[in-house]
C-alpha cells in the first residue's frame, strides 16, 4: 500500500514539473496564435481594402490575398512550434525543399504568373489599347494572370505568355489621347511648291477632326529622284488617326488632280540605238 502512495506521489510531482515546464510554453504559444490568426486578418483585410483603392485588377486581388495570408499563416505556425519548443529547422528545410521542387517544376507557369502580377500592378497597357511587340500586334481583348489575349484587325486570336510580355519591349499606340498622323506627299518638278503647299492647307483647314493646337506642320522634306517631297504632320484624337490617314490621301489626290499638280510615280525611258 505504502508502494502505491510513493508511485502516485512520484507520478503527480512529475505531472507538476511537465505542467510547470510545458504549461506557460503551451499557453504562450495558444495566446501568441489566436492573437497573430486576429492581426493576420487585419493586415489581410487592409491589404484588399488597399488594393481596391488602387483599382488594382478585379481577377489579381483575391489572389493576392490569398498568397498573402498563407505567407503569414505559415510564419505564425512555424514562430509557434518554435515557442513550444519543437524544433523548426527540420520543418523549414523540407518546406524549402519542397517549394524548390515545385518552383522548378512550374518554372514557366510561374514565370508568367510573375509577368502577369506586374502587368495588372504597373498597367504599361489596359484592354482595348492597341499594342505593338516584337512579334504581335493588335487590340487587347483580355488580360489574365499568365497570359494576354489580343485581336487583330482581322479577327485572329493571339494568345501571349504574360512572362515574355512583362520583360520585353513594346508601343502602347493608345496611352496617349492624341497621335500625330505623318504623311509624305511627292509633287512633279516644275510644280510649284507654294501652290502645294496652299492646296495641303486647305484640306486640312477642312477637315474638323484635325486639331489646330498643335498647328499642322507642312515642309518641303526631300528632293528626291522623280518628286519633290512634302512632309504633313498632323496631330488627331487617338480614335481619328486611321480615319484621318486614309481620308487625306485620298483627298489629296484627288485634289492635286483637280488643281493640276501631278503626283509623279517612277518611270524609266529606254533608249534603242540602231547601227
Amino acid at each position: 500500500m505504502e508502494e502505491l502512495v510513493t508511485d502516485a506521489t512520484e507520478h503527480s510531482e512529475q505531472l507538476i514539473d511537465l505542467l510547470w515546464t510545458w504549461g506557460p510554453k503551451i499557453v504562450t504559444a495558444i495566446l501568441t496564435l489566436i492573437i497573430g490568426l486576429w492581426i493576420i486578418g487585419i493586415l489581410v483585410r487592409t491589404f484588399g481594402k488597399t488594393m481596391n483603392k488602387r483599382n488594382v485588377d478585379p481577377s489579381l486581388s483575391p489572389f493576392l490575398k490569398s498568397l498573402l495570408g498563407a505567407v503569414l499563416k505559415i510564419m505564425l505556425f512555424i514562430s509557434v512550434i518554435g515557442m513550444v519548443g519543437i524544433e523548426a529547422t527540420s520543418f523549414v528545410a523540407v518546406l524549402g525543399a519542397a517549394g524548390l521542387a515545385v518552383g522548378l517544376a512550374l518554372q514557366g507557369t510561374l514565370q508568367n504568373f510573375a509577368g502577369g502580377v506586374i502587368i495588372l500592378l504597373i498597367k504599361p497597357f489596359k484592354v482595348g489599347d492597341w499594342i505593338d511587340t516584337p512579334n504581335h500586334s493588335g487590340t487587347v481583348n483580355a488580360i489574365h494572370i499568365f497570359n494576354t489575349i489580343l485581336k487583330t484587325p482581322d479577327n485572329k486570336t493571339i494568345i501571349i505568355p504574360n512572362g515574355g510580355l512583362a520583360n520585353s519591349s513594346l508601343t502602347n499606340y493608345s496611352a496617349e489621347p492624341r497621335r500625330r498622323v505623318d504623311l509624305t506627299v511627292g509633287v512633279g518638278y516644275g510644280d510649284s511648291t507654294e501652290k502645294t503647299r496652299e492646296t495641303l492647307m486647305e484640306l486640312i483647314n477642312a477637315d474638323d477632326r484635325i486639331l489646330k493646337d498643335p498647328e499642322p506642320f507642312i515642309a518641303v522634306a526631300e528632293l528626291a529622284d522623280s518628286s519633290v517631297n512634302f512632309t504633313v504632320r498632323l496631330w488627331v484624337e487617338a480614335s481619328d488617326y486611321w480615319p484621318v490617314k486614309f481620308d487625306m490621301n485620298e483627298k489629296v489626290y484627288n485634289r492635286f488632280n483637280e488643281v493640276g499638280l501631278n503626283i509623279p510615280f517612277p518611270q524609266m525611258d529606254v533608249h534603242v540605238h540602231k547601227e
